[in-house]
Parts: structure tokens; sequence; C-alpha cells
């Protein structure tokens, strides 16, 4: 055996030696780089493996009408949680919790079961009282918390619930909580704790709040009052007309800002899982699809008068009932029609043959580029969820027939939101604006506006000059043609009236209509726009009759209250059976019993109260217009009197 030297020993030594020196400098250099250089990053991710969060949602932003009204917020509705493995006790948990929340023992023993970090006592632990969570804080019970939520509240019922929409656990689903949802939802907040890997908490941590961020208040252009007075118009004509649904929309037509939008039937939002899903899923004012009968005409007339294919006062038309083309009889809606007639005439008397003319005058390419320029067969943008484009002839599909249908509304499908917008740029000067039902953006706190929706313009599709005379051949049709119904005595009313077939099957049919109108005032100066359609009304089935009285059961609350003062230089009315004619009340203030039968000329009935000879006070007040044969009340007492 070969002998190691002293010599090599030591070498051999003094490398294992270096080797140590250098072992131990390079834990030291690992060691100092942990502990210095990484050591915050790798306790933030030790301590992130300890986290455990609850979260919840910050409050949902307010919406209110364009005056600030409240019309969705959201109420304090906190929701309970349990940590499974901080509840030592299941059972007898479970057994104190169950009668509160309104669940089984057994269910409740399952979810403290649970192999989670948190889990939700649901549903009866999810969005209750704030009386119920002070109860349950109460009780002490280890693992169980209680954290603030919410849930949305609506004051107002179902007022403009398509518009509003419907929110569910992630957010908003359908109408302006669906579509601003990112802005309306804030941002989530939590408490956090430290737990070990049994989910235990760690002794000597304490649990971190972080504050959640409220969403930011949405102002609509809605305005509440009106919204109120479209809907109390619309319920009473489902009443009395038993149709199978009903819309109705109010607009600016300057600007394109959505006053009032309802359908019927009708959901509450925060009830809507008692409805029916077609009724909170579509919002008809924006969906339906239809075809829109003589309402279309005013687009006939815009264009015909845009490209001088018509003098309206100076020219004539002789309407026999029909007229033929291309082999096709196209009937007009008055048997026998309307013989002579000058072509105001035929705007005012909705008379097809004569809208059948003017369209042949315009030529399918010229018809259709005004029908394009007016948006119809696209989308409008409005900023709700669930719009359709509507339908209508490509036009190398378009014959003879088809531009003579087209000309009065039959054979194309449009959206009500289509009409109106259209309408409006024809009687506003000309001027297609988008519509929309977002005013501002408001911040919760300080009250500062952080966005604001301007009105956006489109495209001018017909001349200032063109929009007065369409407006004028409008106001016309309610003052003399087939649109009386809407007249209201005091404002200068335009409008016009629709009655469609259903197509039932691919057939028209003979039964069931879509009857409309759409109305504006002033005439002269348009500050409201109003459309109505009525599907399939029962008993009689003409726009004039059914939809035109709505639209002025509407206008005349609105009107005053968007500051319009009546006024006398309107069109007078031509009265047809079996319209009743208005008349002025007299003052009878002062006048004895004696007199007063003398004065009232049989225009008027009597109804009095009160003891006495002389008339003290009456209602409605003298120089009130009203129908001839109202009933005038009158409160009797001694002269001089109280």
């Amino acid at each position: 055996m070969k002998k190691i030297s002293q010599v090599t020993v030591r070498r051999r030594l003094f490398f294992v030696l270096v080797a140590v020196v250098i072992g131990f400098c390079a834990l030291i250099v690992r060691l100092g780089y942990v502990q210095l250089w990484i050591g915050g990053e790798l306790s933030a991710k030790a301590e992130d493996s300890w986290r455990r969060l609850i979260p919840f949602e910050g409050k949902r932003g307010e919406i209110v009408d364009r005056n600030g009204t409240k019309l969705a917020y959201d109420i304090s509705s906190p929701t309970v949680y349990a940590i499974p493995v901080q509840v030592k006790d299941k059972a007898g948990t479970a057994a104190k919790l169950a009668p509160l929340l309104g669940m089984t023992e057994e269910k409740l023993v399952t979810l403290l079961s649970k192999k989670s970090k948190d889990v939700a006592l649901q549903p009866g632990g999810r969005k209750i009282t704030t009386e119920l969570a002070a109860q349950i804080r109460g009780l002490g019970l280890p693992g169980i918390v209680v954290a603030e939520d919410s849930k949305r509240y609506y004051p107002f019922g179902s007022l403009a619930s398509n518009v509003l929409g419907i929110t569910g656990y992630d957010g908003g689903l359908t109408g302006v909580e669906s579509k601003y949802d990112s802005l309306l939802k804030g941002i989530r907040g939590s408490i956090s704790y430290l737990a070990d890997a049994a989910g235990r908490s760690m002794p000597e941590t304490s649990e971190t709040y972080q504050a959640p961020r409220d969403g930011l208040t949405l102002e609509l252009t809605i305005d509440q009052s009106i919204q109120s007075m479209v809907e109390r118009e619309l319920d009473q004509a489902m009443l009395k007309y038993q149709a199978d649904s009903a819309l109705a929309i109010a607009m600016d037509p300057n600007t394109g800002e959505i006053l009032g939008m309802a359908s019927r039937p009708t959901f509450q939002p925060d009830k809507y899982q008692e409805a029916e899903p077609e009724v909170y899923n579509r919002n008809l004012p924006i969906w339906m699809t239809y075809e829109p009968g003589s309402t279309f005409k005013i687009i006939t007339l815009s264009a015909a008068l845009q490209e001088g294919k018509v003098d309206l006062k100076n020219e004539h038309f002789y309407d026999p009932g029909s007229i033929e083309v291309a082999g096709a009889k196209l009937r007009c809606w008055k048997r026998g029609g309307h013989g002579s007639q000058s072509f105001l005439e035929v705007v005012e008397n909705s008379c097809n043959p004569g809208f059948v003319t003017l369209g042949q005058r315009l030529g399918k390419e010229k018809l259709f580029e005004y029908i394009n320029n007016f948006g119809f067969g696209k989308k409008t943008g409005i900023d709700l969820g669930g719009e359709e484009n509507g339908i209508l002839f490509k036009l190398n599909q378009v014959g003879p027939v088809e531009l003579a249908t087209t000309s009065f509304g039959q054979g194309v499908s449009v959206t009500p939101i289509q009409q109106i917008t259209a309408v409006a740029a024809a009687i506003n000067g000309g001027k297609l604006y988008k519509p929309h039902v977002a005013k501002e953006w408001i911040h919760p706190d300080t009250g500062m506006v952080m966005q604001q929706f301007e009105p956006e313009f489109v495209r001018q599709v017909i001349s200032p000059e063109t929009s007065k005379q369409v407006r004028e051949a409008l106001e016309s049709v309610v003052a003399q043609g087939t649109g009386g119904n809407a007249f209201l005595d005091g404002y200068r009313v335009g409008g016009k009236t629709g009655t469609a077939q259903k197509v039932v099957n691919g057939r028209y049919s003979a039964s069931e209509h879509i009857v409309s109108f759409i109305g504006f005032a002033p005439a002269d100066d348009p500050k409201l726009i109003v459309y109505v359609a009525i599907d399939n009304p029962q008993g009689i089935q003409f726009g004039g009759v059914v939809a035109a009285p709505v639209v002025k059961g509407i206008m005349a609350d609105a009107l005053p209250y968007l500051g319009v003062e009546p006024r006398k230089d309107q069109i007078p009315k031509e009265y047809k059976y079996p319209d009743v004619p208005l008349v002025t009340v007299p003052n009878l203030i002062g006048k004895t019993v004696s007199d007063l039968y003398e004065d009232m000329n049989m225009n008027f009935q009597l109804s009095s109260s009160g003891k006495g000879q002389t008339v003290l006070r009456q209602a409605p007040a003298a120089g009130a217009r009203v129908e001839k044969g109202s009933t005038i009340r009158i409160y009797l007492g001694a002269e001089g009197g109280d």
C-alpha cells in the first residue's frame, strides 16, 4: 500500500477547506439574496397562499331621470358567508341559522361541510335585510361572516322597466343595466384574513377591509313624468281594447333624446322572474318589426316634395277607389274612393292610390334612396340591446308592384324606433339624429359630471323648406283629415295614422291589424313627437280611432308640462260624424239659478251643489274649451256669501 505524504494530505485538506469556504460564502450570498433581494417577493407569495378573501360588490350606481329622480338604486342587503374549517359545531350552527334563513338544517350542514375556503349560505342567506344581518352577527357564531352587500330597488315598480332592464348575480342583463354595466357596477371590495393550510385563522393576525368603489350615477334622457303619462295611456288602451300588445315612444325630435319609452305587457325589474321571458327580454319599441302602414307615407311624401314631384295645393288627383299596377289592383281603404281631390287632400285622406302615384313619379331608385337615408333597413344605434334591423326589398327585387306597395307602407318591415327617428327628421328641419337614452355620467360622491352624451347628428335628409311643407301637410291631417282624434284644442298638432294588416303564417290576416299613430307638436316648431302602436286591438281596428286618442292623451299632459303654451292660430278642426265639437265654457260666477239655463244655450249640462241661488264657483273655469254637452259643476250659495 502506497504511503500518502504529508504534503499531499495538507494539499487535500487545503482544497477541502477552500471548497467549504466557497460553499459557505455561496450559502451566505444565497441567504443574503433570498433575505435581502427577493425576501419581500417570497413573503408576498407566501402571504398570498395564506390569504383568504370574502368578496362583496360595491354599491351599484344609481339610475336617475333627466331631472335627478331616482329610477333604480341599491339598498343594503347583506349576504351570509361561512368559513367551513372555522365552524367546529356544524350541527349546532345549522340549528341556530336554519329558522333565521328559512333553510333546512340538513342543507346548511351540507354547505358548512364543503371543502371550500368560504361559501355563501344561499339562497336564504343572500341579500337579507339589515335587521336580520344584525341578528345573525349578534349570535357570534365562529366561522360565520355577514358581508355587506346590496340589492337593486326600483321605486316606481314597473315604470320604464324595459329601458332600465334587469340585473343578476353578475351584473346587468338587459336594458341600460346591461348596456352600461361596467360603469354602473363599480369595483369589488373584500374582507381578507390569513389562514393556515387547514383554513384556521392565523394567530396574532387581523382582518383587512378593502372598501369597494361605488359605481357612477347614470342620468337618462327619460323624464319620469312623461314616462308616467305614456304608461298611463298605454294601460288605458290595453284595458279598453284588450290588445295583444302595445308600445309607445316619446322623443325630443331636435336631439334624438328619448323622453319616454314603454310597452305592454310589462314587468317589475326586481321581480322579473314572475313574468314570461319574452316580456323582460324583448323591448318592443326597438325589437318588434312589422309593416308600418300609412305612417310610412310620411317618407314617400317627404321624398316627393324634396324632388319636386308634387304640388300639394294646386295639383289634383282622382281616386276611383283603386289603382292597377302590373295587373294587380291596389285598393284604397275607402270603398268607392275619394274622387277628385288635391294632393294635400290625398295626404289628409291617406289615399293609397295617390301615394302609389307619388312613388311611381319618384321611381324605385330615388324612393329607396330616401328610405335608406331616413335610416330604415338598419339599426338606429340606440344605446339599448336587442335592436332589430327591419326588412326592406333589395333594389333588384323591386318591381312595379313592390314600388307601389312600399309607397304606402306595405311589404316593408320597420321597428318603432326607426319609424319615430325617421319622422322626427322629416319634421325637425330634415336632420336625422341617432336616438339615445343616456344623458350623462355623474360621480356619486362629488356630483361632478364625468361624461355627457351630446346629440349625434347623422345626416341631412331633406331641406328645411321641404320639412316645413311636411309639417304643414301633417297638421292638416289632424285638423281636417284622418288624424282628427289627435286634435288638441289650443295646440298645433301634426300627425299621421297607420293601419297595417298583420302577417300570420305567411299570409295577410283579414282580422288582425297593427294600428298606429305618430304625432308631434307644435306643428310649426316641434318640441315633442310621440309614436304609438297597438297590436290586434279588439273591435274597431283603425289607427285614427284606436291609436290617435292615445297620442292625444299623452300630449295633452306632456305639452303643458314641457312649458308649451296653448295658442289660437291652429288650423280649425273639420268636424265629422261622430266627432263632438268643442265649445267655450261661459262665465257663470255671480249668475242666479233663474239665469243659468237661459245662458247655457243647450251646450252644457249642469251639476250643482250647495244651498243658495247664486253661483260662487264653477269647474271647468270660464274660457276652457270642452266637448259640447259636457257637464259644468257649480257651487251655489248666497250672493256675497261663502
